[in-house]
């Protein structure tokens, strides 16, 4: 995992692209790390450097490295997924751990109370992931599951993940990313995104109006650290036509007890 910037990396960081961004290379081995075991690998050396922000001659020489190590693993036909080691590390991460079981508690507390899904996700990097999804018994179900990356912009965990950046942070991940359209009803505009992070700070909770996904609607909350910095959120989803807006909002103050009592459990 060596730092030598490659021409291949000089070139990409002239012409302004995510990878100038990529950071140094420990940054570049843990996005590439982070967007080889995204769901549904393997994923392609293509694929990864992409979605790391990696130039390709960079991302192959870390891969290798890490697949070395045993943290990743190749397939043999070019992909690549989690290592051994890496399973190892997750696992221990996860087994018995009290914060974990705690959070999971919480959530399937609020799943009961309202019957329908909930999910808790954090920022990594420039999306946010899914932690935790506890599934309602309705029939008719979201698309999203655990570790998927969610769009900052579009989602209502996002937007609480949002709220807590200053505007020049705001403005500078706007910048990096973009604000691409998922449906008909995303907020692809700057200002018109400012003004919705005003609403979230005053009221203490944000919406995803079918922004994300057509059909569905979710209301978040803000998850802080121990240091009080928002760092993720928790989210009620709800499929329109099974649950007005009316009744979706009548569980915001659900949504933030549930907030407050992960507060310092995410670092």
């Amino acid at each position: 995992m060596a730092g030598i910037e490659t021409s291949e990396d000089s070139q990409t960081a002239g012409r302004g692209g995510r990878s100038s961004l990529a950071g140094n290379a420990t940054d570049k081995a843990l996005n590439l790390l982070e967007a080889a075991v995204a769901p549904d690998y393997p994923h392609r050396l293509g694929d990864i450097a992409a979605a790391a922000g990696v130039p390709k001659a960079s991302a192959h020489r870390i891969l290798q490295n890490l697949v070395a190590t045993s943290f990743l693993a190749s397939d043999g036909t070019g992909g690549y997924g989690p290592g051994p080691r890496l399973r190892a590390l997750a696992a221990r991460v996860t087994q018995g751990c009290e914060e974990d079981q705690v959070m999971r508690a919480e959530m399937e507390v609020l799943s009961r109370r309202v019957g329908n899904t909930v999910h808790l996700g954090v920022r990594t990097g420039d999306a946010a992931t899914c932690l935790i999804k506890v599934t309602s018994p309705r029939p008719v179900q979201t698309a999203s599951r655990v570790g998927m990356h969610l769009p900052l912009h579009a989602t209502a965990i996002g937007k609480c993940i949002l709220s807590g950046l200053s505007d020049d942070e705001l403005t500078a991940l706007m910048d990096r990313v973009g604000m691409p359209t998922r449906t008909e009803h995303t907020l692809t505009d700057l200002d018109a995104l400012r003004a919705e992070l005003d609403r979230v700070r005053a009221q203490g909770f944000a919406l995803d109006e079918e922004e994300n996904e057509i059909g569905v609607r979710c209301l978040g909350a803000p998850v802080r650290d121990a240091k009080g910095a928002i760092v993720g959120g928790v989210s009620i989803s709800v499929i329109t036509y099974l649950e007005s807006r009316e009744t979706l909002l009548g569980w915001a103050d659900l949504v933030r007890s549930t907030a407050d009592a992960l507060h310092g459990l995410l670092g």
